[in-house]
């Protein structure tokens, strides 16, 4: 611009002295005018030199403001510069960030992907010695069952050898009592001969009399044998018997298997009681409608009951209600919906309970079609005892005491377990449980064994096999033991009169007392109407008719008290 400017007052002084020039060279003729031009140049100069001035200045200023104006605009390019570098040096930032988080997230799920292989690798390792362990265990029950064979087969030589000696004394002893039984018919034929004499009797009478003290005195003989020989086989039964049982109970640890017909639900707090009954009751009334149960909603504070008899119902209500207070929405539509989808997977759970039942024992071959039989009898119960509580606690007994009489464990625990299946339907089809659950294991193609358990252990036919004798007897010990059953009142005080009316029908019977809740009865005979021998007897006896005439869990002990007291005072 200043250059431009500098050009504009050449050429303007150029154009001056040109003039100047000219004018000059007119002549002397023209010398004033010349000289008027002269001045007029000068005048002329004067004016282009301030024009040029002024014009310098004015350059000058544009230039500066043009200075100042390229100035701001270079500051704003260096600002916009400035924060396209800070906005691409936080865009930078920011990715490095994310790629930072996005490699710690792969890191992580490297880490965890290495510590589930890791511990997935412990499991394996521990199942592996766990399985090892079992094997040492079966190693080393095997190596005692071998050595109690040995033992056993020894005992059986030594007894085999005594046996072989006792009858070799036997022979003695025989021929020992043949003379002393000759000896005695000589010495009876004079005594007979005396005894004639002396008592004035003929023969047949004193044989008669003879043979009636001999018989009583063989009686009262026979009585105390068969008395000794039955103690000692029942305290050997009854020690082995004992043993066994109680070695099959010690080693499993059963839950109290007892269902109710009520089940609470607790509310984070009182207000979802208003929102559970809902305008006008409509929440209630479809909740009831939808699940077959009764809602109870009283002064308890933060809790609802609910109340039906069916216990799959009251578990499918539970349930629901759960989920509709967790998701805090209780309205008609929401339980329809809730319930829906609860019922759908009721089912899909009981079958998976069934299958883990069947785990649980080790019976890897039952046909999965009985899951889910297996999986309901968790719903049903019998005199308020868990059906399938009860089944896995027989099959378990069942099971131990095979193994330890050396029978198959496995199908002991299948037919213990199976033995009350046709409990799971028979609500609805009605008809007897036997003969459904006949039918149900029929159907899906389980061994007789477990046919027969299923009659046998109601006494529907007699016992083929030893592991369902074994059933029934895990059976009566599942439903005897103490709290797995409750009984009315009104029948529990009628099966303690029935019991001492029966006892109390007896002749010689004084007075009897059930105890022990009809476990135990106590019997006070007179002492002049039965001697010792009767009063054992009539222990046998009364035995006898209270297991035709009763039914009952476990074993009633009958004692049988005959006391005679003689008393005298010195004065």
């Amino acid at each position: 611009m200043e250059l431009v400017l500098a050009f504009g007052i050449m050429v303007a002084l150029l154009g001056g002295i040109s003039v100047g020039y000219l004018l000059s060279k007119r002549g002397s003729k023209q010398a004033e005018v010349a000289q008027d031009q002269t001045l007029e140049a000068d005048s002329l100069i004067a004016k282009a030199q301030q024009s040029a001035q002024d014009i310098l200045k004015k350059a000058h200023e544009e230039a500066k403001d043009i200075k100042l104006s390229a100035e701001r605009e270079a500051e704003k390019v260096v600002k916009l510069a400035q924060e396209e570098a800070d906005r691409l040096r936080a865009t930078l930032k920011e990715e490095t960030e994310k790629l930072r988080q996005e490699l710690d997230r792969k890191r992580r799920e490297v880490e965890e992907y290495l510590s589930e292989r890791k511990q997935e690798i412990q499991r394996l390792e521990q199942a592996l010695q766990q399985k090892e362990a079992n094997l040492e265990r079966r190693f080393q029950a095997l190596e005692r069952r071998e050595e109690e064979l040995y033992r056993r087969e020894k005992e059986i030589r030594e007894l085999e050898r005594q046996i072989d000696q006792a009858q070799r004394d036997i022979q003695i002893r025989l021929k020992e009592l043949e003379e002393k039984e000759r000896e005695i018919e000589s010495l009876r034929q004079r005594e007979v001969l005396e005894l004639q004499r002396i008592a004035s009797m003929t023969l047949e009478e004193a044989r008669s009399e003879l043979m009636k003290r001999v018989e009583e005195s063989a009686k009262a003989e026979a009585i105390r044998l068969m008395k000794r020989i039955e103690e000692s086989a029942k305290e050997r039964a009854e020690f082995e018997a004992k043993k066994i049982i109680t070695t099959a109970v010690q080693r499993l640890s059963s839950e109290i298997a007892i269902n109710y017909t009520t089940t609470t639900v607790e509310l984070p707090s009182n207000e979802f009681k208003g929102r559970i009954i809902g305008r006008e009751g409509r929440n209630i009334r479809t909740f009831e409608l939808l699940t077959g149960v009764d809602l109870i909603i009283d002064d308890t504070p933060d809790v609802v009951t609910i109340s039906s008899f069916d216990p799959m119902r009251r578990e499918l209500a539970k349930e629901a209600l759960q989920r509709l207070i967790e998701d805090g929405r209780i309205h008609p539509a929401r339980i329809e919906e809730v319930v829906a989808e609860v019922k759908k997977e009721f089912d899909e759970n009981i079958r998976k309970m069934g299958e883990e039942t069947c785990v649980e024992l080790g019976l890897y071959d039952i046909n999965p079609g009985l899951y889910y039989y297996i999986g309901k009898l968790y719903y049903r119960t019998s005199y308020s005892q868990n059906v399938l509580l009860h089944s896995k606690e027989v099959a378990y007994i069942a099971g131990l005491m095979a193994e330890e009489l050396g029978l198959d464990a496995r199908m002991a625990r299948r037919a213990g377990l199976l033995h009350d299946i046709g409990k799971a339907v028979s609500h609805e089809l009605g008809g007897s449980h036997t003969d459904i659950g006949i039918e149900l294991c029929k159907r899906y193609g389980e061994p007789d064994p477990v046919l027969n358990a299923i009659k046998a252990h109601h006494d529907e036919e007699p016992v083929r096999y030893p592991e369902v004798a074994l059933v029934c007897a895990a059976d009566a010990l599942s439903a005897a033991r103490p709290g797995a059953r409750r009984e009315s009142l009104e029948a529990y005080l009628k099966r303690l009169e029935k019991l001492e009316e029966i006892v109390k029908s007896f002749k010689g019977v004084q007075n009897a007392y059930a105890v022990q809740a009809g476990r135990e009865v106590r019997v006070i005979v007179n002492p002049e109407e039965l001697s010792d021998e009767e009063a054992y007897m009539l222990s046998k006896n009364i035995a006898r008719k209270i297991e035709e005439e009763m039914q009952f869990p476990g074993q009633i002990k009958v004692v049988v008290i005959r006391e005679t007291r003689h008393v005298e005072y010195a004065k």
